[in-house]
C-alpha cells in the first residue's frame, strides 16, 4: 500500500505528518490485536459486527453543537464502551470493521489515505485510553462506581490525544500558534467530550444488563439526540443569520461587519494575504429623499443593495450596510489596486442603471463616492482601517463626488495640505501645559521641530508629513490627565506613580479620537513608547508591528528627553545621547532609523546647531 506513495507526498509537511501518524497507529494495531481475530468465537464476531454497525450509524448521524458548530459524533461512545466491557483487542476489531465499511460507503468522496489516517488516529486514542483504564484499576465488565477514576482517565486520555493530534496537524501545516490552537479546541469541544463520556457509561450499563436490546435502545436514544440537535442547530443558525442581517436590504449589518473585519484582519496578519476595505456612500441621497420622500429613498437603498449582491455573488467579498446610505465591502485577497478596479466597475455599473427619479441628481444618474483602504501589518485596530477608508471617502466627496479614492494613493497624497491651522489648534491645547508642566510644553515643541527636519530627510509625502509632524507635536497630550504633583515631582517616581504616567498614551489617544480632524494622529500618541524588541508599552508591539514613523518618533522623543534637563534622570550631551542611542539600537530603537537620526544630529552638530531648540 505505502509503496505507491510518491516523493511529492513526502515533501508535503501535512502528508508527512499523516504518514508518521499512520505508521504509529498501524503499529499499535498490529501489536495489541496480536492476531486475536483468529481466536474470537462466532458469538464474539456477532458482537463485533453489531458494535461496528452501531459506530457506522452514529458516524452517519453526526450533528453540530451551537454556537461554534463543532461536530459531535457519538461513535467514540461505542469504542469507549467496548474498552470498558470487552477489552482492547475486541475494540480494535470493531474499529477496523467500521473503518472498512466507511471506506466503502465514502469511496470516491474521500481519498483512501485520509481513511487510513483516521483509522490510525483512532487506534492511537483507543490503545492509550485502554492503557490508562487498566493502569488505574479498571476491570472489563460491569460499571464499577468504585473505579470511576479509571473511566474518567480513559476518556481524558482519549480526548486529550484527539486534541493534540489535530492541533499538531494545524501547527505543522498552517504554522498556527500551537498553544492558542489547542486552547481554542479544548474550549470549543469540552462539552462534546463530556457528553461522549456520559453516553459511553450509559452504553456500558445498557450493554452489560440488556445486551442487544440495550444496544438498540442506545442507538434509538442517540439518533433522537442527533435529530434534536440538528433541529436546534438549524434554529440557532436561522436566528443568528437574522441577527446578522439588515432587515431592509438583506445585507450583513454593522454589527456583523465589525466582527468580520476583526476576523479578516487577524487572518490577513497571520497568512500575509491582501485585504482591502471599501466604504461607499450614495451621492446626494438627502436631495433625493427630500424630493421623493423616505419611502422612495428606502427603495433606492434596496436597489443599490441588490446591485451589490449581484455583482459580488461569485466573490468572497463581504457586503454590509454600514448605516443610512453607506455600505462597506470587506475584500479578502484584494490589494488596493484590485479593490479600486472592482469598485470602479461597480460605480460605472450604477451610473448606467435606470432608477425612477435619477434625473434629479447633479450627475444626471445614480452615483456613489467610495474610499478604499488596504490593510497593512502596522494597522493593529479595526478602527484604524475604517478611519482610513472613511478619510478616503471624505476626500472623494470633496473632489466632486462620483469618484473612488484610495487612502495613501498618489492623488490623495499630493494635495496641497496647509496644516498651519492644525498646528495652531494643537498648540492651543498644549498651552494648558504652560501652567501645569512647562517642560512638557517645551519638549513637545522641540520634538515637533525635529520631526519637521526628519520629514524632509525621509522625503515624506505631504499627507505623511502632516501626520508625523502633528503626531510629534501632540504625542504627550495625554499628560494633561496626570496630576500636577506627579508631573513636577523632583524625586524619582514611585512604582504607582510611574504606572499612572504610562497611562498618558491611552488618555492621549482617547482625546485625539474625539476630534475628527486629529483621529489619524492617534497611533503616534498611543505607540510612541513601544520598543523595537517588544518590551515597551502599552501593547508590547515588536519590530515592524510598530508603524515606521512611530518608531522614528520614539527615537526623537527619547533623544530629546536625554538631552533636556529632567527631574528624574541626568542630562546628557548630544555626544553622550548618540552613544546611548547606538547602545539601544536593536532593543529599544529601530537600528536603521537610529543611524539615520544620528547622521542628522551629527550634521547639525557640525553646523553648530547643538543649541537648545
Amino acid at each position: 500500500m505505502f509503496r505507491r506513495i510518491n516523493s511529492s507526498f513526502l515533501h508535503n509537511r501535512g502528508h508527512l505528518y499523516s504518514l508518521i501518524i499512520c505508521l504509529i497507529g498501524l503499529g499499535l494495531f498490529v501489536i495489541y490485536s496480536n492476531g486475536s481475530f483468529l481466536h474470537f468465537s462466532s458469538s464474539a464476531w456477532g458482537w463485533i459486527t453489531a458494535m461496528a454497525g452501531a459506530a457506522v450509524i452514529l458516524t452517519v448521524f453526526t450533528f453540530q453543537l451551537p454556537p461554534q458548530g463543532n461536530g459531535l459524533s457519538l461513535d467514540s461512545s461505542v469504542y469507549l464502551a467496548c474498552i470498558f466491557i470487552f477489552g482492547l483487542p475486541f475494540t480494535l476489531m470493531v474499529l477496523l470493521l467500521s473503518s472498512l465499511v466507511l471506506l466503502f460507503l465514502e469511496w470516491g468522496s474521500t481519498v483512501w489515505w485520509k481513511h487510513i489516517n483516521n483509522f490510525a488516529v483512532y487506534c492511537i486514542m483507543v490503545a492509550s485510553a485502554s492503557s490508562a483504564f487498566t493502569a488505574l484499576g479498571g476491570v472489563q465488565g460491569p460499571l464499577l462506581s468504585s473505579r470511576l477514576e479509571a473511566y474518567v482517565s480513559a476518556m481524558a486520555v482519549y480526548f486529550i490525544l484527539n486534541t493534540l493530534l489535530i492541533g499538531f496537524y494545524y501547527y505543522v501545516v498552517f504554522h498556527k500558534n500551537l498553544y492558542n490552537t489547542l486552547k481554542g479546541m479544548l474550549t470549543d469541544t469540552i462539552l462534546a467530550y463530556a457528553c461522549t463520556l456520559v453516553l459511553s457509561l450509559v452504553l456500558t450499563i445498557l450493554l452489560y444488563h440488556n445486551h442487544m436490546v440495550g444496544l438498540g435502545l442506545f442507538l434509538c436514544l442517540s439518533i433522537l439526540i442527533s435529530y434534536s440537535f440538528r433541529r436546534l442547530f438549524s434554529m440557532y443558525r436561522d436566528i443568528e443569520e437574522r441577527s446578522n442581517r439588515d432587515p431592509r436590504t438583506g445585507l450583513f449589518n454593522h454589527s456583523y461587519f465589525e466582527h468580520a473585519l476583526e476576523e479578516e484582519m487577524g487572518s490577513s496578519k497571520i497568512s500575509g494575504t491582501a485585504l482591502s476595505l471599501a466604504m461607499i456612500d450614495i451621492d446626494d441621497f438627502k436631495k433625493y429623499n427630500d424630493h421623493f420622500g423616505h419611502l422612495k429613498g428606502d427603495g433606492l437603498i434596496v436597489f443599490l443593495a441588490e446591485l451589490l449582491k449581484r455583482e459580488t455573488k461569485n466573490t468572497n467579498i463581504i457586503v454590509s450596510r454600514y448605516g443610512g446610505e453607506e455600505f462597506t465591502l470587506l475584500m479578502p485577497g484584494y490589494d488596493a489596486a484590485a479593490a479600486r478596479n472592482f469598485i470602479e466597475s461597480l460605480r460605472k455599473t450604477l451610473n448606467h442603471s435606470r432608477f425612477e427619479g435619477s434625473e434629479i441628481f447633479p450627475q444626471g444618474c445614480l452615483a456613489f463616492s467610495a474610499g478604499i483602504a488596504a490593510y497593512q501589518p502596522d494597522v493593529h485596530f479595526k478602527s484604524e482601517l475604517v478611519d482610513h477608508a472613511d478619510q478616503a471617502l471624505y476626500y472623494a466627496k470633496k473632489q466632486g463626488k462620483n469618484l473612488v479614492h484610495t487612502y495613501g494613493s498618489q492623488s490623495l497624497q499630493e494635495r496641497d495640505v496647509d496644516f498651519s491651522q492644525d498646528v495652531r489648534d494643537i498648540e492651543q491645547q498644549l498651552n494648558l501645559f504652560m501652567y501645569k508642566d512647562l517642560e512638557t510644553f517645551k519638549h513637545s515643541k522641540r520634538v515637533f521641530r525635529y520631526a519637521m527636519d526628519i520629514s524632509e530627510l525621509l522625503n515624506l509625502d505631504t499627507l505623511s508629513k502632516r501626520q508625523f509632524t502633528l503626531g510629534a507635536l501632540i504625542h504627550d497630550i495625554g499628560k494633561l490627565e496626570i496630576p500636577w504633583g506627579i508631573l513636577n515631582k523632583k524625586d524619582k517616581l514611585s512604582l504607582e506613580e510611574w504606572e499612572m504616567v504610562k497611562w498618558h498614551v491611552i488618555w492621549g489617544k482617547e482625546m485625539a479620537l474625539t476630534n475628527e480632524k486629529f483621529r489619524d494622529l492617534a497611533p503616534y500618541i498611543e505607540l510612541h513608547h513601544e520598543r523595537y524588541d517588544g518590551k515597551g508599552y502599552p501593547y508590547g508591539f515588536k519590530g515592524e508591528e510598530i508603524p515606521r514613523l512611530c518608531r522614528m518618533l520614539t527615537i526623537i522623543d527619547s533623544f530629546d528627553a536625554m538631552t533636556t534637563e529632567r527631574p528624574y534622570q541626568p542630562t546628557k550631551s548630544f555626544k553622550e545621547a548618540i552613544v546611548e542611542l547606538r547602545a539601544c539600537a536593536g532593543s529599544q530603537f529601530d537600528p536603521e532609523l537610529t543611524e539615520l537620526f544620528i547622521r542628522y544630529i551629527e550634521r547639525k552638530e557640525v553646523c553648530g546647531s547643538e543649541t537648545a531648540i
